[in-house]
């Protein structure tokens, strides 16, 4: 050693039973410690006696479920699930990241598929339970929690805690609570439901039985492993199924069919070729068995030419049973209603169990699996219609409950990007028969793509979409000589949304310039708005900026502009040729919770409440006729760790008739700058 210090290096000892069994790890740390004759001298002298704490043995009360039927499901799920699929810890972590480098930065491939997948789920699982414990109880925001008995249900306790100091949580998740002191004895409680500042939890009779009001608890908040499990799953029966032409398609194994011609449900779609031409290929199975890609930019009616599609398969082919999957309930809902607006079209809109039925809305409760108060999964093939609609994360109960593979002839998924490929071959892996199914993707590799937590399953491919993937590995979805092969992939160009300007600028960075500008007249009704620069130009960028040096995940300056744009909107109406503008017109994106919740509390003060507020994940698939853009300091963010192509396109492109962006425009130069976008 050249100098005083200490060194520690980790040991990993690789053991196997035989030659043919799975290794096994036992891992020690060796730290190496030079210092100098006094510090050797001040090492052997104790700081303290030494003390010895026993280890504390703490029992976990289980709690009560939302209803008797779920725990019947979920206890089902999980005697089917992969039971050998572990949780994570850190020392299995360091183990992935010093031995599997190699798996990890190899190319994805069927022979690599379950086993390269299956090792960024855990990498993300990882990072999901550090990060989850950051809301546990005490911590820097809140020292402890209260509660009280449910007015409705004195079975049920209410947590009071705001959205913000709490993870997402939805109807059966759970977590543990204790009474501050307790040190033996944790609770499980389970939530019923979930409101903006509170959630109402079921726990066992015991603690019903000791609790007091003003009893002060700490809490535990806990993942819920059913999706990442559902996913280890489905890469799993991916192999096993032999996907391997559908997931990595080459060209000698697809078959030409025919594109067929049918006559519109949607006559408008006969008046734009690419929507004419995709509900073609798509009808005609041309791609098969490699999936269909629908490539719909914002705007361009992706959703509409899906909804065609189905529908004339619904039609031309009677035996045939699709089924249709979204990434949110909300977008699955969306696809429902379109789909109901012929009254031909015999629809099932399944809901998962710990859905709340409230959130159904009134036009689909005489279609879905709502049964009294609760939803009833299908309980066979029999119970199935012709189209059956549900999200990603649902789909996987059809193989949980042994649906036969190959009795969904047809595979849709919408709003593909945004799921990460685990995700999206839920409704395939175990269902899909690759000889006889067929799949259609539909989506926009140029939007926001998954939510990934970990920059570790990041940097080694989890944040691409089996869209994304297709699009840029495969040369069956790729341009030949600038076109592409129509019999595997449409690019949708009409852009019925936004006005020419707003356009413009993500047309030229992210679509080739091919797309063309459709939208009606409503795209010019704010060209006259008063504050605009240049009349006739519907697009602001509003300096602000901010000498601080901090990353703060919110800015008060911009607040203030947004209010004074808010502000000359909705008292401007009807002035100077400007149409009314209602609030809910109006949609305010910001890049983070905290900047969202200082706008809400803004617009609450000047009883503007009916503007909706939030992040671009919240608002991808939506449109408003004004957008107001608060960037903070969004650029350095993205620029490091997630996709700001991405960010920035979505955000400019939910605007019909005015964008105004509020920010730094130094920062934002900067960025074009290194990234080698700017010009001058």
């Amino acid at each position: 050693a050249c100098g005083d210090g200490v060194e520690s290096v980790m040991l990993a000892l690789e053991f196997k039973l035989e030659r043919s069994s799975t290794s096994f790890y036992i891992v020690r740390f060796i730290e190496a410690v030079c210092k100098t004759t006094a510090g050797r001298k001040a090492l052997c002298r104790p700081l303290a006696p030494p003390t010895w704490t026993p280890p504390t043995k703490v029992t976990i009360v289980d709690g009560q479920l939302p209803e008797s039927s779920i725990h019947v499901i979920l206890t089902v799920i999980e005697k089917i699930l992969l039971t050998s699929v572990n949780t994570i810890n850190s020392t299995r972590y360091i183990l992935i990241m010093c031995f599997r480098q190699k798996t990890l930065q190899a190319p994805l491939s069927i022979n690599n598929y379950k086993e390269k997948l299956q090792l960024l789920l855990h990498l993300e699982e990882y990072q999901m339970e550090r990060d989850i414990r950051r809301y546990n109880v005490p911590n820097d925001n809140l020292q402890e929690v209260t509660m009280q008995r449910d007015s409705f249900n004195e079975e049920l306790l209410v947590l009071k805690i705001t959205a913000e100091n709490r993870p997402t949580l939805q109807r059966g998740d759970q977590l543990l609570v204790y009474p501050v002191g307790e040190i033996k004895k944790k609770y499980r409680g389970y939530v019923h439901s979930v409101q903006l500042d509170s959630v109402k939890l079921g726990f066992s009779k015991e603690l019903l039985d000791i609790f007091v009001k003003g009893m002060t608890f700490h809490i535990e908040f806990t993942v819920n492993r059913l999706n990442l499990r559902t996913q280890h799953r489905a890469t799993e029966f991916a192999v096993r199924s032999g996907l391997a032409a559908v997931l990595f398609p080459l060209l000698n194994f697809c078959f030409f069919l025919k594109p067929l011609l049918y006559r519109l449900f949607d006559r408008k779609l006969g008046k734009n070729p690419e929507q004419y031409r995709a509900v073609q290929h798509i009808v005609a199975g041309s791609s098969k068995p490699a999936p269909y890609l629908l490539f719909g930019p914002p705007g361009t009616g992706k959703t509409v030419t899906v909804v065609e599609a189905i529908k004339q398969i619904a039609k031309c082919k009677p035996q045939s049973c699709i089924l249709v999957c979204a990434f949110t309930n909300k977008a699955a809902d969306f696809l429902c209603e379109s789909l109901l607006t012929d009254g031909e079209t015999q629809v099932l809109r399944i809901y998962a169990k710990s859905y709340n039925p409230q959130d159904v809305p009134d036009s689909l409760k005489d279609c879905c699996n709502l049964v009294g108060d609760y939803f009833e999964f299908p309980k066979g093939t029999k119970d199935l219609k012709s189209v059956n609609i549900t999200t990603l994360l649902t789909s996987s109960r059809f193989v949980t409950d042994n649906f036969p593979e190959g009795h969904f002839t047809h595979v849709f998924v919408d709003g593909a990007e945004c799921a990460r490929e685990p995700e999206c071959i839920l409704p395939l892996a175990g269902l899909l028969d690759p000889n006889t199914g067929q799949v259609v993707l539909a989506g926009d590799p140029k939007q926001l793509g998954p939510i990934i937590r970990s920059r570790f399953a990041q940097r080694f491919g989890m944040g691409l979409s089996l869209l994304e993937r297709l699009m840029t590995d495969l040369p069956l979805y790729q341009k030949t000589n600038g076109v592409f092969d129509n019999r595997f992939v449409t690019k949708l160009l009409r852009n019925y949304r936004s006005h020419p300007a707003i356009l413009q600028i993500p047309n030229e960075l992210f679509y080739d310039g091919e797309l063309q500008a459709y939208a009606d007249e409503q795209r010019n009704s704010c060209c006259s708005f008063g504050p605009l620069p240049q009349k006739g130009f519907p697009i602001i960028f509003h300096k602000v900026t901010d000498s601080s040096s901090s990353f703060l995940l919110f800015n008060n300056a911009e607040v203030d502009v947004l209010m004074d744009y808010v502000k000359d909107l909705l008292q401007t109406q009807g002035n100077n040729g400007l149409s009314n503008i209602s609030p809910q017109d109006i949609g305010i994106i910001a890049p983070y919770r905290k900047q969202v919740q200082k706008i809400l509390a803004r617009l609450s003060e000047l009883n503007m409440c009916l503007l909706q507020v939030g992040t671009l994940e919240e608002f991808q698939g939506q449109e408003r006729r004004v957008i107001l853009v608060s960037t903070v300091r969004i650029i350095l963010t993205y620029s490091t760790c997630f996709c700001f192509n991405q960010w920035f396109n979505v955000a400019v492109n939910r605007a019909k008739a005015l964008l105004i962006v509020v920010g730094n425009p130094e920062i934002f130069i900067s960025y074009c700058k290194e990234k080698g976008g700017y010009k001058w």
